[in-house]
């Protein structure tokens, strides 16, 4: 028997976990100026250039009915937190 590609048939139990994805790296070549006032806002708005690019193509994407269902939120802004490993501070 032959097993069957991953999801095929709903009666096999739950579908298995999807491994989060790399983030996609796109090349974007933008006039200089149109960069310098993305920038610009995305410094008011407390994001990188590249979140606030990602920001306005998710909320572009929404607004034509064209972002797919399955699409992963935002990426949470700042630091990771620490993983409370070795030589990691207390929690004040």
């Amino acid at each position: 028997m032959t097993p069957s590609p991953e999801g095929s048939a709903p009666s096999e139990g739950p579908a298995p976990r999807r491994r989060p994805q790399q983030r996609k790296q796109v090349l974007l070549r933008l006039d200089p100026q149109v960069y310098e006032a993305l920038a610009r806002w995305a410094g008011d708005e407390l994001r990188s250039a590249n979140a606030q690019i990602e920001f306005l193509l998710r909320r572009a994407l929404a607004e034509a009915g064209r972002l797919p269902g399955d699409t992963g939120p935002m990426p949470r802004r700042g630091r990771p937190p620490r993983s409370g490993g070795p030589g990691s501070a207390p929690p004040p």
